[in-house]
């Protein structure tokens, strides 16, 4: 097998034309010859059932929406359109005070009168311009978002902006909360609004604005619908990073059935769109660490014969959330210039019903060598992991960091904004628990029961992919923990990966979970 320093992107197209996209992307076009046996680790296009997209891929800069400045000037001297100042119980902090001075007590006055509470708002009229009295929560990052969506339903395209004690957080909070996806809505609001920081360092704010890039980059292949974003398609989004550096390598479903992913091809079969699996690795020069990421890549999943009902359904298309944050850390961390190696892997493909899907009972080959029994396929995703977990022990993974939307016990056990960890190391899972904190994502400690792993013993085969009904999420990833050896930590995200409705930090849809969690863990290492 190549090793990761000679990887380079290639697509192997069957006809030998250098495509428009190839020629742009640099891709090497082969045509293989017929006695030849074709290279292992390639991207063959054997076939393509995918839809032109109804609207061409948005490109440029993600973050044209809101544009943060920082200025030297403070509150009560600085000339904008508009002028925010924070309250919080009644009290001002020292820029609005200044300002207030100049007012003559005025902002005190009418926040006496008004009583704002966290994410309310007053606008007012003075000698000064207009002000925003805004109510400040305990969050910094979840108050800088709300304000930004409430400074877009207004006229104002410039506003000062007071900076709170947690300035990063609120710059943060300022570029999340202003996200929107409305790419594929035939009447756009175009508004660009720019935001001006008093004293908070320029430096500072280009973090925030990289970190926000790899987050709205997650958020959008969440978001995408699954006739566009297909297998195929997340490949191509990901083969979009080597314009930052990162080396990425997509492998189709005769390379996957040589590799000996029996599991993840299973799982595959059933639909039209062919699987894709993908490799990146970002390597700065001397790099002090290194940091295996494995995302979960289902474009869409309908439950297999194991039917969801379309309740459930609904917003399957954010089954590949683990892959999106994975990309999204990706692009993050080299846009940062982290001095940290990391290596991905995600098995991107469709769960889908037909005469080849796969069945109740099926035995299946995993990478690792252990069979599974299929009880369940809509217990496919533990299935593709199994074989990209394995891959990246074999690529000489020292410690592996795991997402995905797994289990809806998970949800049922923590709610809708808490992802569940899984650690088969406690210092390696304390280390995610810290970052993930830091970062502003919740996660909470879950506990690896052995006990649950005889839930897991079939009759017929090494493994069932399914327990009984209780204890769902703990069973997922105890069947996750068979196939490493190396410390391994999963972050089930079912809840977080996807907002039922407009939050704080963005609207409803994808919100990119784990993308902050990821460069944060990255940094500690």
């Amino acid at each position: 097998m190549r090793a990761l320093s000679s990887w380079r992107s290639t697509w192997i197209l069957p006809s030998g034309r250098r495509t428009a996209r190839a020629q742009a992307q640099g891709a090497f076009i082969i045509t293989p010859s017929r006695a030849a046996a074709p290279p292992r680790a390639s991207c063959f296009a054997r076939r393509s059932h995918r839809i032109p997209p109804i609207l061409p891929r948005p490109r440029g800069k993600t973050l044209g929406v809101v544009t943060l400045r920082a200025v030297s000037t403070g509150l009560a001297e600085g000339q904008a359109p508009l002028k925010v100042v924070w309250a919080k119980e009644g009290a001002l902090l020292p820029q609005g005070e200044a300002l207030d001075a100049r007012l003559k007590g005025r902002l005190r006055q009418a926040l006496k009168e008004a009583g704002l509470k966290a994410g309310e708002s007053l606008l007012l009229y003075t000698e000064e311009g207009p002000v925003l009295l805004f109510g400040r929560g305990e969050d910094d990052r979840e108050s800088g978002g709300r304000l930004a969506q409430a400074l877009q339903r207004l006229a104002f395209p410039e506003a000062l902006v007071e900076p709170l004690e947690d300035a990063y957080a609120l710059a943060e909070g300022l570029l999340l909360g202003a996200y929107r996806f409305d790419r594929l809505k035939t009447k756009r609001e175009e508004k660009a609004l720019t935001l001006l920081l008093p004293g908070v360092p320029e430096a500072l704010l280009e973090r925030a604005r990289k970190v926000a890039e790899g987050v709205y980059f997650a958020r959008d292949l969440v978001n995408e619908p699954p006739n566009l974003l297909t297998p195929e398609a997340l490949a191509e989004r990901a083969l979009e990073l080597r314009a930052l550096g990162v080396e990425v390598e997509v492998l189709d479903e005769k390379a996957i059935a040589e590799l000996g992913m029996g599991a993840f091809l299973a799982v595959a079969q059933g639909s039209e769109n062919p699987p894709r699996f993908i490799r990146l690795r970002y390597a700065p020069e001397e790099p002090k660490a290194r940091l295996d990421l494995v995302g979960k890549g289902l474009t869409f999943d309908s439950g297999g014969y194991s039917l969801k009902p379309t309740e459930s359904m609904a917003t399957m298309k954010g089954d590949m959330a683990g892959a999106a944050a994975v990309l999204g850390a990706f692009k993050a961390a080299a846009l940062l210039g982290l001095p940290v190696e990391l290596r991905g892997y995600i098995a991107a493909c469709e769960n889908l019903v037909s005469g080849r899907a796969y069945r109740v009972g099926d035995v299946l080959k995993t990478l690792s060598g252990k069979t599974v029994e299929v009880m369940n396929t809509d217990a496919e995703g533990r299935l593709t992991l199994a074989d990209a977990l394995a891959y990246a022990e074999r690529e000489g993974a020292e410690r592996i960091l795991e997402l995905s939307t797994l289990t809806g016990a998970a949800v049922v056990a923590l709610g809708e904004e808490v992802a569940a960890l899984f650690a088969t190391e406690p210092s390696w899972g304390e280390r995610v628990r810290e970052a993930a904190e830091k970062a502003g994502e919740k996660v909470w400690p879950m506990p690896l029961e052995k006990a649950y792993r005889e839930k897991l013993k079939s009759p017929v085969a090494d493994l069932k992919n399914v327990g009984d009904r209780y204890g769902g999420a703990i069973a997922a990833a105890l069947f996750l923990a068979e196939f490493v050896q190396v410390p391994l930590v999963h972050l089930d995200i079912a809840g977080p990966a996807f907002a039922r409705k407009a939050h704080a930090l963005g609207p409803e849809g994808g919100t990119g979970f784990g993308v902050r969690t990821i460069l944060k863990v990255a940094e500690a290492l």
